[in-house]
C-alpha cells in the first residue's frame, strides 16, 4: 500500500510576528494622524491680512498691480524724456541731450484700463539692467497716484505660456510612464502646495511657533502625498511611518545644527526684508522650517523604496527569514544612500553657486569662506538632510522586514512518499 504524505505552505499566509506589528503600525499612524489634525487646529493662522510690506505696496499703500505688455521697438538713446512712464496715444517726446544714455523701449499695454495704449520704458545701461528686445513679453507695474494720473514701470518678464507648457510637458510625461499612479502624485503635488499656501505660510506669518507648525504641515503632507501616490497598504503604512520618524530626527537635528553653529538667517537678502516688515516672524524659527520641510522630497523617496525593496525581497526570497530580508534591502539602501547624499549635497551646492563664485574673487580663505553664515546655512542643510536621510534607510526597512510575511519554500507534493 502506498501512502502519500502531502505538504502544503502557503505562499502568503501570515506569520506570527506580522499580524501584531500590522496592528501596532496602523495604531501608531492613526495616533499621529490624529495628533496632526489636532495641531492642525490648534495652529490654524487666524486669516488676519497682514500690512503690505514697503517694497511691495503701490504708492497708495496697496499691493502692486501688474499688467501685460510687449515691447515694440527698443533703441539706445538719452534718458529723461517726459514721456516715460505715462501712457501714451502718440509719439513719445525725446529727451534733451543732457541726460544720461540709456535704452528706450516703446512698450503696448495689452490688460488692464489703459490697454491698446502704449507707454516708455527707460532702462539705464550696465549689469543688472533688464535687456528688452522687440516682441518680448514683459509685466509692467502699474501705479496711480493721489491726483489720479497712472505710470508705468518694467517689473519682470511674461512666463506664464513658457511655465505653463513646460508644466503641462511634466504632468503628460509623469503620466505617460507612471499610469495612474503617476498622475496621483501629481495631485499629491497640488495637495502639498496647497497646505504650504493655505497652512504654513500664514501661520509661521502670524508668528506661531516654526517647529510645530512645520512638523504638521510636513505630517499632513506625507500622508496625502504616499498614499495617494502609492496606495494604501502595509508597504506604504511602513515608509510612511519610516518617513515620519525620520522627519521628527530630522527637525531635532536642524534645531541642534542652528542652535550650535549660531545661525541667525539674517546673511539672505529676504530674511532681512522679512525681519524688517514682518516682526512678528522668527527668522530662525523660518530657517528651522526650511530645513524641516526641504528634506521631505528626500526622506520620502528612500523610504518608499526601501519598503518597496523589503516587501519584494520577501514576496520571492523562496523561504527568507526577516533578518535575511532585512540585509538584502539594506545592500540596496546603502546603494541608495551613496547615490542620493552627493545629489543633495550638490543640489545645495547648486544653490550657492553665486555666494561661491563670489567668494572666489575675494581672495578668502578656505576657512573663511565655509564658516561664513551664507555657507554654513547649506552646510548644515547638507548635514542634516544626509544624516536624517542615511538613518531613515535601516530604520524604514526594519519596520518593512517586520511587517512583509515572508515566502515559504515550494515543497512538491509528492515529496515523502513511502512504499510498503
Amino acid at each position: 500500500m502506498a501512502h502519500s504524505h502531502g505538504h502544503s505552505h502557503s505562499l502568503d499566509g501570515p506569520s506570527p510576528l506580522g499580524p501584531v506589528a500590522a496592528r501596532v503600525v496602523v495604531g501608531l499612524l492613526v495616533a499621529i494622524g490624529v495628533a496632526t489634525l489636532i495641531g492642525a487646529a490648534l495652529l490654524w493662522p487666524s486669516g488676519e491680512k497682514a500690512d503690505i510690506p514697503l517694497p511691495f505696496q503701490n504708492a497708495a499703500g496697496g499691493a502692486v498691480t501688474t499688467e501685460t505688455g510687449h515691447v515694440v521697438s527698443s533703441a539706445a538713446a538719452t534718458c529723461g524724456s517726459p514721456s516715460a512712464g505715462e501712457v501714451l496715444t502718440s509719439a513719445p517726446i525725446p529727451a534733451d541731450s543732457q541726460g544720461a544714455p540709456c535704452v528706450q523701449s516703446l512698450v503696448a499695454i495689452d490688460s488692464g484700463p489703459n490697454k491698446g495704449a502704449n507707454t516708455l520704458l527707460e532702462i539705464g545701461v550696465g549689469p543688472g539692467q533688464p535687456t528688452l528686445s522687440v516682441g518680448d513679453d514683459i509685466r509692467l507695474s502699474r501705479q496711480v497716484d493721489s491726483a489720479g494720473a497712472t505710470t508705468y514701470a518694467f517689473y519682470d518678464f511674461e512666463r506664464t505660456w513658457p511655465l505653463a507648457a513646460f508644466a503641462v510637458a511634466f504632468a503628460v510625461v509623469i503620466v505617460a510612464v507612471a499610469r495612474w499612479r503617476g498622475l496621483r502624485a501629481l495631485v499629491g503635488i497640488v495637495i502639498a502646495v496647497g497646505v504650504l499656501v493655505v497652512f504654513l505660510l500664514p501661520a509661521l506669518r502670524d508668528g506661531a511657533p516654526a517647529v510645530p507648525v512645520a512638523l504638521v504641515a510636513s505630517a499632513a503632507i506625507l500622508y496625502a502625498v504616499i498614499y495617494l501616490a502609492h496606495g494604501v497598504s502595509l508597504r506604504t503604512s511602513a515608509a510612511l511611518l519610516g518617513t515620519l520618524a525620520s522627519l521628527l530626527l530630522a527637525a531635532v537635528l536642524s534645531w541642534a545644527a542652528i542652535e550650535f553653529t549660531h545661525l541667525t538667517g539674517l546673511s539672505e537678502d529676504q530674511n532681512n526684508e522679512v525681519a524688517a516688515y514682518l516682526g512678528n516672524v522668527s527668522i530662525t524659527g523660518m530657517l528651522l522650517a526650511g530645513f524641516i520641510i526641504g528634506s521631505l522630497g528626500v526622506l520620502n523617496d528612500v523610504t518608499v523604496t526601501q519598503a518597496s525593496t523589503a516587501f519584494e525581497l520577501a514576496a520571492v526570497g523562496d523561504g527568507a527569514t526577516r533578518r535575511e530580508v532585512f540585509v538584502g534591502a539594506m545592500r540596496v539602501g546603502r546603494d541608495h544612500i551613496a547615490s542620493t547624499v552627493y545629489t543633495l549635497v550638490l543640489a545645495y551646492a547648486g544653490t550657492a553657486l553665486p555666494l561661491l563664485l563670489l567668494f572666489s574673487v575675494a581672495n578668502r580663505s578656505l576657512g573663511d569662506v565655509l564658516t561664513g553664515e551664507s555657507v554654513a546655512i547649506e552646510i548644515a542643510r547638507s548635514a542634516v538632510g544626509g544624516i536624517a536621510l542615511a538613518l531613515s534607510v535601516p530604520l524604514t526597512t526594519g519596520i518593512a522586514a517586520v511587517l512583509a510575511t515572508p515566502s515559504a519554500p515550494a515543497v512538491p507534493a509528492d515529496t515523502g512518499r513511502s512504499r510498503t
